[in-house]
């Protein structure tokens, strides 16, 4: 679990890959600190100081529904799997509260993750136009439906 600590190296990423629409440190902060979020960072094996990769998801208790509120990975650790990893870990983390959506939104000209998403089982259910400030990129809302498991009962996945 990412903490207050992390924050200047998740930025650091953010500002990177997000150029225009980064989030600003103070919201990033509070969404990292706030109860109803679990955000997440990867590293590579053998150096856990180094954060290479963060992903936050925003699942209110007992809502069944939630948000990948972020995701990057630096551009120097792309294409190693560290996106996809960090996907299946917010997914399970959205399992354990027993959430039955998952939705993103995502810019429409980001290919690659629209990929993984869709690989991952995500579908394109609609499109927000202009919603990326201050390209004026639509943004496709993506979403993806769990299994219900009933209480008591344990998945490995």
């Amino acid at each position: 679990m990412a903490t207050a600590d992390d924050l200047d190296a998740i930025m650091a990423i953010e500002t990177a890959e997000f150029v225009s629409d980064a989030w600003s440190s103070s919201a990033m902060a509070a969404d990292i600190a706030s109860p109803h979020t679990r955000y997440l960072v990867a590293y590579f094996t053998g150096d856990p100081t180094t954060i290479v990769g963060y992903g936050g998801i925003f699942a209110p208790a007992g809502s069944g529904d939630a948000d990948i509120q972020t995701i990057a990975v630096s551009s120097d650790a792309r294409r190693q799997g560290i996106g996809r990893g960090l996907m299946n870990a917010l997914i399970e983390n959205a399992r354990a509260l027993r959430v039955r959506e998952i939705f993103l939104e995502v810019r429409e000209d980001k290919s690659a993750p629209r990929a993984l998403y869709r690989d991952l089982g995500f579908e394109e259910i609609a499109e927000r136009p202009g919603y990326y400030q201050p390209d004026n990129v639509t943004a496709v809302v993506m979403r993806l439906t769990l299994p219900h498991t009933p209480a008591g009962i344990g998945v490995n996945a």
